[in-house]
Formats: C-alpha cells, structure tokens, sequence
C-alpha cells in the first residue's frame, strides 16, 4: 500500500515562499511520475506541476510557471514543490500524487491512483 503524507503548508503573505514536501512509503517511488494538484474552495482540483522517475524533465501549469519549482530526492523517497512569489489566488489545498504512468508526465487527475491528505496554503494579500 502506497502512502503520500503532506507537509510544509501554512499562512504567509502575497510575495512570500513555502516549500511542500510529499513523503512517499514503499520501495517503488522511484518507479513513477509524481505530480502535485491544487484545490481552491468552491473548484475542482487542478493540476499544478509533475516531474519524471529520474527528475530529468518536469512539466508546469501555466499560472504558475517561472514561479514553482517542482524537484524529488528518490533516496529520500520524496518529492517537493518550492513556491515562490505566491499570490493569493495560489491559495488551495495542495495534493502529492502518484501517477500511473512510469514515464509519461501527465496532468490529469485520473492519471493519478494515489493521493496524499493534502496541506493547506493560504496567501494574504
């Protein structure tokens, strides 16, 4: 069984950083693609950033391009997502995720199986 465990969100204001971190059990984290999604109150989840096995190649939604960075230490069996430059529409629920994919990056949220509980941020303005 696959466990996803969330940390590092917080209250912090427009401008502001967090880094988010998503620790993964079991031996076959390095197997996947993982993803981080976002939910805002009131919308659906919506895919944020995704990175390959190795990390060699990662993939960003738009709206938040230049801003987050999205990296993995497969030794650590994590994956992480800096935010930098944070604006109050970032505020959302955020959401590791393991994709069913080996080596396509996907950006779906059924290309993902496995979802951590999820760590809230909210950006002040």
């Amino acid at each position: 069984q696959v466990q996803l465990v969330e940390s590092g969100g917080g209250l912090v204001q427009a401008g502001g950083s967090l880094r988010l971190s998503c620790a993964a059990s079991g031996r076959t984290f390095s197997d996947y693609v993982m993803g981080w999604f976002r939910q805002a109150l009131g919308k659906g989840r919506e895919f944020v950033a995704a990175i390959t096995r190795g990390g060699a190649m990662t993939s960003y939604a738009d709206g938040v391009k230049g801003r987050f960075t999205i990296s993995r230490d497969n030794a650590k069996n994590t994956v992480y997502l800096q935010m930098n430059s944070l604006k109050p529409e970032d505020t959302a629920d955020y959401y590791c995720a393991r994709s069913k994919s080996g080596a396509a990056l996907r950006v779906g949220v059924l290309d993902y199986n496995y979802w951590g509980q999820g760590t809230q941020v909210t950006v002040s303005s």
